[in-house]
């Protein structure tokens, strides 16, 4: 297996320029599958890991998230940028805590959202917790890549403004990495990407886009969330459906 410390460099190495995908696998094999394929890192997914266990997004407890990831970066020699939600924590210093527990994983990236339930955690609140796990990266002395999530948009909550003002926010608290999953206009993703001085995550999902178009007004990184996951499931319940009313396979 490649080294850990040189996946999380060659982690670091994408994000100084240029354009990569970043596929969200669910288990084993589909990481697999992503390496063969060619790709250079991948990312879990928060939805596809828990329904994976026949959970929805958002049940996962903390240890069962750390053991998926712990299982990824075991299984491939990609490097790893971990969907660790809101740091599954209340407070900052947990939020901490819990980063620290994430490093140990092997993972070479982690994120850590804005949102908290059904809303967002104040600004003030978003910029503590950025700043907890970006202490506790710097304490283990690893390299490994912050990315800091505003859900306004998943949520509908906030204008394009107050968006970006949360991005910068993070970027000075210390995230490496900037994402604000939900656009789909791709002048909105430009704006983004003009407005902060991070590299930039674009979600591909139901954009019509493509990974040239992200490219072309700079983005720096393209995950796809749990559309692969979904894709997947979605043809096996039609699979399943043909099976039980027709007694047959395509």
């Amino acid at each position: 297996m490649t080294p850990i410390t040189e996946r999380r460099a060659a982690f670091r190495a994408l994000h100084q320029s240029g354009c990569f995908a970043l596929p969200n696998p669910w288990d084993g094999g589909t990481a697999l599958r992503l390496e063969r394929a060619g790709f250079k890192a991948i990312a879990s997914t928060s939805a596809g890991a828990a329904w994976a266990l026949g959970k929805e997004d958002g049940e996962m407890s903390v240890d069962e998230v750390l053991e998926h990831l712990r299982f990824l970066c075991n299984v491939t020699n990609l490097p790893v940028n971990a969907d660790f939600e809101a740091g599954f924590a209340d407070t900052a210093a947990g939020v901490g805590a819990n980063v620290t527990r994430c490093i140990a994983t092997g993972v070479a990236g982690l994120s850590i959202e804005d949102r908290n339930g059904a809303s967002l955690y104040t600004l003030d609140e978003a910029v503590e917790r950025i700043k907890a796990a970006r202490a506790a990266i710097d304490r283990s002395g690893q390299n490994v890549v912050l990315v800091g999530r505003c859900e306004a948009y998943l949520m509908k909550t906030l204008n394009m403004g107050e968006v970006i003002a949360r991005l910068r926010a993070y970027s000075v608290a210390g995230a490496d990495c900037l994402y604000a999953p939900g656009l789909k206009e791709i002048d909105d993703i430009a704006r983004v990407v003009k407005s902060v001085d991070k590299p930039v995550n674009a979600n591909l999902t139901a954009t019509g886009l493509s990974i040239a178009d992200m490219a072309a007004v700079g983005v720096r990184r393209v995950s796809v969330g749990a559309a692969l996951a979904r894709a997947t499931y979605a043809a096996f319940n039609g699979f399943v459906e043909l099976l039980r009313d027709k007694g047959k396979l395509p």
